[in-house]
C-alpha cells in the first residue's frame, strides 16, 4: 500500500461543481442534487483500496446519522479504469450495494472533478457549509488498517457538530491517508 496524505484544499473554497453519472442509478447527478441543507460531505473513495475497504462501514454510519440531521453526502471515484478495472463503473455499482451506500456513488471518467477538488488520496473527505465554502478536508478519524484504533469518524463528527452548533469548524485539520488516486 503506497501511502499518500490529502493535498488539504485551501478552507473557504467554494464547492467546485460537478455533472456525473451515478453508478447506481445511472443518472446524472449535480453537486446541488446532493446538497445539504446544513451542509455537504463530498468523499473520494474507490473500490479496491484497503482504506476505503477499512472505512466503508464506519462512513455509511456517519452518513445514515448525519443525513437526517441535514446533511448531504456524496462519493466519487475517478481512478484510471483501464489500467485498474476493479474500480469500474459497474463494479462501483456492485460496491455500493455490498456496503450499503445510502449515498450516490458518482464515476468521475475525465478525473476533471478529482484535480478540481485537488483530491490525491482514497479516502479524502470534504465538508462544505449550507453556502457552499469548505470547511473541513482531510480524515474520516485516526484510524488506519492494522493500527489498532477504532473506527469513530471523530475528525468528520467533531465538524459537522460544530456546523449545527453554529459554531466554527477549527481550521487545525489533519490529512486524510491512504492510496494515491490513479491518474491516466
Amino acid at each position: 500500500m503506497a501511502l499518500t496524505p490529502s493535498a488539504m484544499l485551501p478552507l473557504n473554497t467554494k464547492a467546485p461543481q460537478f455533472e456525473l453519472i451515478d453508478t447506481t442509478t445511472d443518472d446524472l447527478t449535480t453537486f446541488q442534487d446532493v446538497k445539504g441543507k446544513l451542509g455537504t460531505v463530498v468523499m473520494f473513495i474507490c473500490n479496491h483500496c484497503p482504506f476505503v475497504i477499512h472505512v466503508n462501514e464506519e462512513i455509511v454510519r456517519v452518513a445514515n446519522d448525519y443525513r437526517v440531521l441535514g446533511f448531504g453526502f456524496v462519493a466519487i471515484s475517478s481512478n484510471d479504469v483501464e489500467k485498474y478495472p476493479q474500480d469500474g463503473p459497474e463494479l462501483m455499482c456492485k460496491t455500493a450495494e455490498k456496503n450499503d451506500y445510502t449515498f450516490p456513488y458518482l464515476y468521475d471518467s475525465t478525473q476533471e472533478v478529482a484535480r478540481a477538488y485537488d483530491a490525491t488520496c482514497t479516502p479524502d473527505f470534504y465538508l462544505f457549509d449550507s453556502e457552499d465554502y469548505l470547511v473541513y478536508r482531510g480524515q474520516l478519524d485516526d484510524s488506519r488498517p492494522g493500527n489498532g484504533i477504532p473506527l469513530t469518524g471523530r475528525s468528520l463528527r467533531e465538524a459537522m457538530d460544530a456546523i449545527m452548533g453554529n459554531k466554527k469548524v477549527p481550521a487545525s485539520q489533519k490529512p486524510s491517508m491512504g492510496c494515491g488516486i490513479k491518474w491516466k
